[in-house]
């Protein structure tokens, strides 16, 4: 009983552990990103947005170093026009890359940093005030932000498995790097999901394909890049609880993008219009694109230009102290902003056009095109759109900015072991690239044997697969994209891994000595995770070898016969086949001892030896090391450990500042709040003028510290100089607080006092079982209570208001509550049960009753004398039956 209750419990604990888990969705932009959670906490919505610490629902995914601080989001976002050379932007883009690609890349955007090539992988590292930093350890610094917006959302929880979105675009590598960040982050991530899928689970999680299936081209052009995905909705049947049921689904078909073209490139031609703008005014032949600081003010104020273009024909822009200390103002119309990127509008239709082009699929055959991202706001690119479409109306069922990471969120809540969804849509998504497999090595020969093409493109994910190399010596193997034609932006070269695959050699040499029947081969498993990083997983090496083993020959014969049977039948009792069941003949010639056979006595005859052949296959786990050189490559474990503890110290830097933050806002409101009440009337009543006059010097004292020498001070001190004021303010406070507190606690003790007697009256009435001597006390209690009060208040009129008071409110409600629990106690006794007499019973029934109680217990003493007759004898089966003679009687057994 006692282990089923554990169980019982064990099993309530787990299942609240589940329904309180919470899991969450990043949707990490270039410029912003997006924070979803799914919390089953009683009280809160199944899945919402998180929002920042400006209560906004996107936060900038920027970080910044400055004074030694490092900000995030948007704290960051506010240097961001001040210090644009100290605020990062567009790491996603920069993970893995190329130090020459992401040199361009900063320069193309305005954006001036000191990057340097960091030594082992050939990727721009960033200098800062703080330390160096790679792209991938910044980035785990945003997400590090962003799942603590998750768990502020949650009210504390903790929230560490995560779902983020990716770009259908990005690389294996690119993706690599954005799970190391997240390692880096204490994340635990449950998939890389593309943007596109999590558009199509928003899109279908509340319809019913089953009606008829549909096709959907997903349009999504955010600040960066731009995109077109196909996906086919459908619906299949299936069993549940022995009843069929529909359940949906969607199936990537097909993706294309640009990955250079977004909503940022639009804003650049702006930019660059109004530069040459101010460039005229200025009139000195000087480039105002030369000032990092002035191009980081115009393009915030462009953002904003371009956004009220998108609802105006007509928009202002307007930049204070723009460049040396000028201001420039200016306007543009919707029809110039058009003619600016006349050649971005049919740049931005080729996803589309490519993607009705490979799948053969007519405009008029697509269900729909939903619009997400932001940069699909703009009029001009919603026309261009509708004319090429041949449609009046666009579709946007989906929130342009909160559409992907909400979906998103679903995928999250179906893989998570600790939260399930009651809707069900199925999602097939596939890979992007098509992928390749090399394997060089001495004696290998540049066939098809060693260089196949493995991962179509659009290959479901997850799968797995393997593949056999002949081969005797150990090799490398490479992973490479299928063509030059699709790589991923900024890379330059197909191959992106690289293995050596050891111990052939050696498992050739150890049985080289042996017959090997076969040529031994190398077995390669390879994996296409969920996230859409492709790699070799494990190696083995297959060796088949054929041996002569000996077996002896036996012939079984029965002793006293001379001929051989083939069958061997003895004769036996039904008890001894149940003796000698454990007795077992091996025909093919297994020793036995005959000594040992009681049943039947047979013997065995030794007829030599014979050699038959067997082969035997033994499979060896080869070693396998990661070679991979160049951005592609891996952070040793060296090198995580160090970015950890880089990471983990500046959030210890970051808590601190925090904190002091926090302090230093504490004592600051301190002193403005009791400024204001101590120079009240009603703090003349319960101070001298001197006490007065003495805090508000003191106070005096630390506010000019607080702006002066206290501007850098560190936590404590501003703990130290607020408690320093508490200890001199709060007897003042508490005198000022008792002022309307005691009046108002005696007033309450006295109207309870009235209430009693009416409580007592009604025990009196209602319940006389009460013990008079319990109800005694409760009065006598009373009547201390009101004495107490009235002495106390006696001796309060006459102690002046800036003298500690005589009593105060919590004494009066202490010693209330002590009365009022004797009051409840005494209230809870329970009535007792009345008596019951039983009626007396007549002489006769006692006398059967006796003696039926005397006949009965001379039975079990007749028992006892014939017990041991009738017991079973030692041996015997208890079914068995006796007969008249005392001998038991057998029967045949069935």
């Amino acid at each position: 009983m006692l282990f089923r209750i554990g169980i019982f419990l064990s099993l309530l604990l787990l299942n609240s552990i589940c329904c309180h888990a919470a899991v969450s969705s990043i949707d990490l932009g270039s410029e912003s990103m997006k924070v979803a959670v799914v919390n089953l906490k009683p009280g809160q919505p199944p899945i919402s947005i998180a929002i920042n610490e400006m209560s906004k629902r996107k936060s900038p995914s920027l970080v910044a170093f400055h004074s030694g601080a490092r900000l995030i989001g948007e704290e960051a976002s506010g240097l961001l026009a001040r210090y644009p050379d100290k605020v990062y932007s567009h790491l996603r883009e920069l993970i893995a890359k190329p130090y020459d690609h992401v040199v361009k890349s900063l320069d193309s955007l305005y954006l001036k940093h000191d990057v340097f090539p960091e030594e082992t992988r050939n990727v721009a590292a960033f200098r800062t005030e703080n330390g160096n930093f790679t792209a991938e350890e910044l980035v785990a610094m945003v997400l590090k932000y962003a799942i603590g917006l998750a768990e502020t959302h949650v009210r504390g929880g903790s929230v560490k498995d995560a779902v983020i979105t990716v770009p259908p675009f990005m690389g294996v590598a690119e993706r690599n790097g954005l799970l190391t960040a997240a390692e880096l982050a204490g994340i635990n991530v449950l998939a890389l999901v593309n943007e596109h899928s999590g558009a199509a689970l928003q899109y279908g999680i509340d319809k019913d394909f089953s009606n008829g299936s549909r096709h959907v081209i997903f349009y999504d052009m955010g600040a960066g890049s731009t995109y077109a995905t196909l996906v086919y909705f459908s619906a299949y049947d299936a069993k549940e609880y022995g009843r069929t049921v529909s359940v949906n689904q969607f199936q990537v078909k097909d993706a294309r993008w640009d990955a250079e073209l977004g909503g940022e490139q639009f804003e650049l031609r702006l930019v660059e219009y109004f530069a040459d703008e101010f460039n005229k005014q200025l009139g000195n032949k000087f480039d105002v694109r030369k000032s990092p600081k002035a191009m980081a003010k115009l393009k915030k104020q462009v953002k904003r230009t371009k956004e009220i273009l998108s609802a105006n024909t007509v928009a202002p822009i307007s930049v204070e102290s723009f460049y040396d200390d000028r201001d420039f103002r200016s306007t543009i119309t919707r029809e110039k902003f058009e003619e600016l990127c006349e050649d971005l509008w049919e740049r931005a239709l080729v996803p589309l056009k490519d993607v009705l082009r490979h799948s053969g699929l007519k405009t008029e055959e697509i269900y729909a095109v939903e619009l997400i991202g932001g940069g699909t706001r703009v009029p001009k690119l919603q026309a261009k759109l509708q004319e090429f479409l041949g449609r009046k109306e666009l579709d946007k069922h989906l929130d342009a900015d909160e559409a992907t990471v909400l979906g998103a969120s679903l995928h999250a809540a179906n893989i998570s072991d600790g939260i399930k969804l009651n809707r069900k849509l199925g999602m097939i998504d596939g890979s992007m690239y098509g992928f390749v497999i090399n394997v060089d090595g001495p004696d290998l020969p540049k066939d098809e044997s060693t260089s196949q093409f493995l991962i179509p493109r659009m290959k479901k994910l997850p799968s797995k697969m393997f593949r056999s190399i002949v081969h005797d010596k150990d090799f490398e193997v490479s992973l490479a994209y299928e063509s030059k034609d699709l790589l991923p932006p900024g890379t330059t070269s197909l191959t992106f891994a690289q293995y050596a695959v050891g111990g052939l050699a050696d498992a050739n040499e150890r049985y080289a000595s042996r017959n090997i029947s076969a040529p031994i081969k190398a077995n390669l498993h390879f994996s296409l995770s969920r996230s859409g990083t492709f790699s070799l997983d494990r190696a083995d090496a297959v060796i088949e070898i054929s041996e002569w083993v000996e077996f002896p020959r036996k012939n079984l014969t029965v002793d006293g016969s001379n001929s051989t049977a083939a069958n061997v039948s003895v004769e036996s009792s039904p008890k001894n086949t149940t003796e000698d069941s454990d007795d077992k003949l091996d025909v093919e010639g297994a020793s036995s001892d005959s000594s040992n056979s009681t049943a039947n006595n047979s013997s065995t005859t030794d007829l030599g030896a014979e050699k038959k052949l067997k082969k035997r296959t033994f499979r060896i786990p080869l070693k396998i090391i990661e070679k991979t050189t160049g951005p592609a490559m891996s952070f040793s474990d060296k090198s995580l450990s160090e970015a950890k503890l880089k990471l983990e110290e500046l959030d210890k830097k970051d808590a601190e500042r925090r904190r002091t933050a926090e302090l230093k806002n504490n004592l600051e409101s301190y002193i403005y709040d009791t400024r204001d009440k101590i120079e009240s009337e009603e703090f003349a009543k319960i101070s001298t003028d001197q006490e007065r006059k003495s805090y508000i010097e003191k106070l005096d004292e630390v506010q000019e510290w607080l702006y002066t020498d206290g501007e850098d001070a560190s936590a404590t001190e501003f703990e130290k100089k607020l408690d320093m004021l508490k200890a001199i303010g709060d007897p003042i406070f508490h005198r000022y607080n008792e002022l309307t507190a005691r009046p108002a606690a005696s007033e309450h003790a006295r109207r309870y006092l009235t209430e009693l007697q009416q409580i007592v009256q009604r025990w009196e009435t209602d319940k006389s079982w009460l013990p008079r001597g319990r109800i005694d006390e409760v009065l006598a209690e009373a009547e201390k209570l009101k004495s107490w009060l009235n002495e106390k208040e006696a001796e309060q009129a006459k102690t002046p208001g800036y003298s500690k008071p005589v009593f105060t409110s919590e004494e009066v409600y202490n010693k209330l509550f002590d009365l009022q629990d004797k009051v409840a106690k005494v209230n809870k006794i329970p009535k007792p049960k009345p008596k019951v007499e039983k009626p007396a019973k007549n002489e006769t029934e006692n006398n059967g009753q006796k003696e039926k109680a005397d006949s009965s217990s001379e039975e079990p003493s007749k028992k006892e004398q014939t017990g041991d007759s009738e017991k079973p004898a030692s041996g015997e089966k208890p079914s068995a039956k006796s007969n008249g003679d005392g001998q038991t009687e057998r029967h045949d057994e069935l």
